[in-house]
Order: C-alpha cells, then structure tokens, then sequence
C-alpha cells in the first residue's frame, strides 16, 4: 500500500482512502489524482493512501486491507473512488458491479464513512438503492456528480470538498460550504449527497 509522505503525522486528523479502477495493476500509469492527493496532504493536512485495482476483488482486498490491519482505519472518513461505471454500477477491466452487491460484500464495515465517486462514473440512485447501500455498509453518505465525465474531471471539486472536512466533519455543514464557495463548478457537474 502506497502512503502518501506523512513526516508529520501528528497534524494529520483526518484521512482519505482512494482506489483508482485501472485497466492493468501491473501496468504503469500517470494519474492527477496522486498529484491532487499531495497537494491536500500539504496544504490541508489530510493524509491519504492511494491504491489501484482492476478487478472487484482487488477492491475488496484493499479495502480488507484497511478494515483489519490499519489500525488508523478510524481516521479514514473518506473512501474516495476513482472508476468509470455507471448510475448504479462500478465497472472495473469490463466487469460492472451494481452498489447492492458492493453494500453486500462490506457489510456492517464503512460504518461512518463517506463514499464518494469522482465523475468518472455517474452517480444517480433511487431513494431505495442509496437507502439499501446506507443500511446494509453503515456509511454516513455517498456522494459524486450527475453530469457524466466529458473533458472536466471534478478532480477539483473533489479537492475542495475533502478540504472542508479539516474544519468540520459535519457532512451538511461541508455540503453547503461546498455549494457556497463553488456554486457554478458544483451545478456543472451536478454534485450529488446521498444519506
């Protein structure tokens, strides 16, 4: 597992877990979201690991990971995922994975957790789906955009909402400030909170 450089860890509070879907581990690739990831460690004090994977059980495996043997896990409140997919679904080297069958493999495990999708996947659920996912996982809410991924990454809308969360850990309070300081970016890219 990848750390980002933590020398001084005593000012991180909190943490971001990020899985990026990749076509092949085993391949290189350049991704902004490291780049992205760095630059709140240092200017916001919130640390991250960043890991990839390429099939649904390489993600459950990191996430396994980082249940049983970070003993920091607590500290992480978001699991920021990186993937193409679709409304309900995540796709990873062409397979899609619906929600409920992720809810289903962590369950009881994201207990207060944010799961939030960059838009390279569209998030749109149903009441019922969104509700389904909250039961069966305990997150605290899920959240990603409505307006499919086309040249405009929210790689800086994701920056600014996980930024927030060094002042507060009001999920609401976030949301808002969010809205306030980046109406435009957030209507563009149609912010979504599911909770």
């Amino acid at each position: 597992m990848n750390q980002l450089d933590t020398n001084h860890e005593d000012i991180f509070e909190n943490f971001i877990f990020c899985l990026e879907g990749v076509p092949d581990i085993e391949e290189p690739h350049s991704s902004e979201v490291v780049e992205s990831l760095e630059k709140l460690a240092f200017n916001y004090g919130l640390a991250s690991i960043y890991k990839t994977c390429d099939t649904i059980e390489g993600l459950e495996e990191s996430l396994n990971t980082l249940l049983y043997d970070d003993h920091g896990f607590k500290d992480y409140e978001i699991i920021y995922l990186v993937m193409k997919g679709e409304e309900n679904s995540i796709c990873l080297n062409d397979y899609y994975y619906t929600l409920d069958e992720i809810a289903e493999v962590f369950e009881g495990k994201l207990t207060g957790k944010i799961l939030h999708f960059a838009n390279s996947k569209v998030l749109d659920l149903s009441s019922d789906e969104a509700q389904f996912f909250l039961d069966v996982t305990g997150a605290k809410a899920i959240s990603g955009y409505g307006t499919p991924f086309d040249r405009l990454t929210s790689i800086n809308l994701d920056k600014a909402f996980f930024s927030f969360f060094k002042e507060t850990d009001n999920v609401f309070d976030i949301v808002e400030e969010l809205f306030q300081k980046n109406y435009d970016l957030c209507k563009l890219l149609d912010f979504r909170l599911y909770y």
